[in-house]
């Protein structure tokens, strides 16, 4: 049985036995009470790593080497890992910060990540990447079985808002839709608009779940309740397995749509699915 460390952030999974805060000038300080008993065990780690990634990534290198210097080994669950959206190059002397944060994470002595529903994989299973093992778990099971509560007795067809969320939709039977993105904008915030969104089947008079690994400022979900609204569709009602909800984006969903709802892997007041139960089915 593999010894538990448990970050503060991680309060709600499972009791925190981890210390961490911070130096007077804002630097992380970790620390592992027990660190003589991981001595040379198998350790499973504990720690969100969203809100505050950067922060809570330091923090998570740190636990790592203290871990390593005493010969433990580590897996670390991490239910949301940050920087996953930018696996690819775009533009000249992009970095592909994904592949970084993974490398990362093999050379401080992590064992194996295990997340859920990572950007970058757009399957469920184990993968290698960089050069870190992942176990990545999808919770797009249990958003529909949340769904059916939502819906009650009314039945409903599941879509995903582009290709990269296909994965999530199509072994229930789901459809996607297909989106086409500008060019990145130039400034401090790197983002492409969405060009166009087109649903390419019928929906009319049907009520609709719409599954996405993750909403942030959710303009892509409200441009495709829009598209879903004018071509007929009864309800709508919005699910994802991370939940950022940058600035108001929640009160403008819940006002477009029939419900909106996402596991706890970020903590949101739309979180309505435990990760916990997920956790447990884990061999850890």
């Amino acid at each position: 049985m593999a010894i538990r460390l448990v970050s503060p952030n991680c309060s709600d999974l499972f009791t925190p036995n981890l210390e961490i805060g911070s130096f007077p000038d804002g630097d992380s300080h970790v620390r592992v009470p027990n660190i003589g008993e991981c001595a040379g065990q198998d350790v499973t780690l504990y720690h969100r790593l969203y809100p505050q990634q950067n922060d809570a990534l330091v923090e998570l290198l740190l636990i790592l080497d203290v871990l390593k210097q005493v010969g433990a080994r580590v897996v670390v669950v991490a239910p949301y890992l940050p920087y996953a959206r930018q696996d690819k190059k775009f533009l000249d002397g992009e970095v592909s910060s994904a592949e970084v944060v993974c490398n990362l994470l093999y050379t401080m002595g992590c064992t194996k990540l295990v997340t859920f529903d990572c950007h970058f994989l757009k399957a469920e299973g184990e993968f290698t990447y960089g050069h870190l093992f992942i176990d990545n778990i999808s919770l797009s099971g249990r958003l529909i079985e949340h769904a059916k509560q939502v819906f009650g007795d009314s039945e409903f067809e599941i879509v995903a808002p582009d290709q990269g969320a296909l994965y999530l939709v199509k072994d229930f039977g789901g459809k996607a839709m297909k989106k086409v993105r500008q060019a990145y904008q130039g400034g401090k915030i790197h983002y492409r608009e969405v060009e166009s969104l087109d649903i390419g089947f019928d929906v009319r008079g049907k009520n609709i779940l719409m599954i996405d690994d993750m909403i942030s400022t959710g303009s892509t979900i409200l441009k495709a309740i829009e598209k879903l609204k004018e071509a007929g569709a009864v309800k709508v009602c919005i699910a994802a397995a991370h939940g950022f909800f940058l600035k108001d984006s929640l009160e403008k969903l819940r006002g477009a749509c029939d419900g909106v709802f996402v596991s706890d892997t970020i903590a949101s007041p739309a979180a309505a699915v435990s990760i916990k139960e997920a956790l447990t089915a884990v061999n850890l």
